[in-house]
């Protein structure tokens, strides 16, 4: 029997269904195009949960959920705890230093540290900021994972495009920008990623390479790839990446390491992050819905945080700090 409908099959959607699992809550998942790949935006994240580098620039919720999100995703998906380098060239060693000003649990590194923790970047790099408790998953196999648990458990996501007018009981709606006509103030914000292959070059962890106009994060993934992301752009245009997002992102690798420039460009892809106007996810109850919306650049680091809220929510009537009534 079903107890909820969650509409979605992003990462939101699933870490939804999986939480109402966990409270004995039946959930029935439906997505337009099924099990989440191209079609989300989940699909082009960099998997960093990485609560103290946001906290940056993100709002004080970010971090406090996002310092759980770790140990939330281990019982689902394979978490590599290395930290986060941070780094900026020379040029640019100001903004190191505003970095670190905006941001805790950091300690500084000199040229030999940065050495220690990454090998590939010895002679490269003089000075940076390394946070030891961050850690990174693999979006693509985390998606997967997910699925996997939520099938194992006898929720397969099925195919069905459907609006909430279209259901009746009780709803999760969490489906990103598709939702924006009933959440007043959603906006995309477009971002953009390059894969590349190397065998040239090793990371162990997430690099940062900050610049005043476009910083760069650099996530190993596994058989040689890298993640390079991700641009920021205030704008709900569609399409590919564009020529100058493709050249700042690639030029900012190969000012990470100049060996960059050998690798093979095995994909690239954009998409539209849904947000608010804080840029806080949040948990929207309307009437029998609850919106699960406004993930904007933290979908891994924070989808665990609102799928709990919203299932506690439909278990015991508590609303927790990212509920909103609309």
């Amino acid at each position: 029997m079903t107890d909820v409908t969650i509409l979605g099959a992003g990462v939101a959607g699933l870490w939804a269904a999986r939480s109402c699992l966990l409270r004995g809550i039946r959930p029935r998942l439906l997505d337009r195009t099924g099990a989440a790949g191209r079609h989300s935006c989940s699909w082009w994240a960099g998997g960093m949960l990485a609560p103290e580098c946001e906290g940056a620039t993100a709002e004080p919720p970010v971090m406090r959920h996002g310092r759980l999100a770790a140990s939330l995703w281990q019982g689902v998906t394979n978490v590599y705890k290395r930290g986060t380098l941070v780094l900026a060239p020379d040029r640019d060693r100001a903004e190191l230093g505003r970095f670190a000003a905006r941001t805790s649990g950091h300690t500084v590194c000199d040229a030999a540290a940065i050495a220690s923790l990454e090998p590939d970047l010895e002679g490269c790099h003089k000075r940076g900021l390394f946070f030891e408790g961050e850690a990174h998953l693999d979006p693509r196999q985390a998606l997967t994972d997910l699925a996997d648990s939520l099938e194992a458990s006898g929720v397969r996501v099925e195919i069905a495009d459907l609006h909430p007018r279209d259901i009746t009981g009780l709803i999760i709606d969490c489906r990103g920008l598709a939702a924006a006509e009933s959440l007043d103030g959603l906006r995309g914000v477009r971002g953009e990623m390059i894969i590349l292959q190397t065998d040239e070059v090793t990371l162990n962890r997430p690099v940062r390479l900050l610049h005043p106009r476009h910083p760069l994060y650099v996530v190993p993934r596994a058989g040689g790839l890298f993640m390079l992301g991700a641009t920021q752009i205030e704008s709900e245009a569609r399409g590919p990446i564009t020529t100058r997002s493709a050249l700042e992102l690639l030029s900012a690798a190969y000012a990470l390491d100049p060996r960059f420039a050998e690798a093979a460009i095995v994909e690239t892809g954009a998409d539209l992050r849904p947000a608010f106007s804080d840029n806080v996810p949040r948990v929207v109850r309307r009437g029998q819905v609850l919106h699960l919306n406004g993930l904007f650049r933290h979908g891994y680091l924070m989808a665990p945080a609102l799928a709990e809220q919203a299932a506690e929510f439909l278990l015991t009537g508590v609303r927790g700090d990212l509920f909103h009534e609309d």
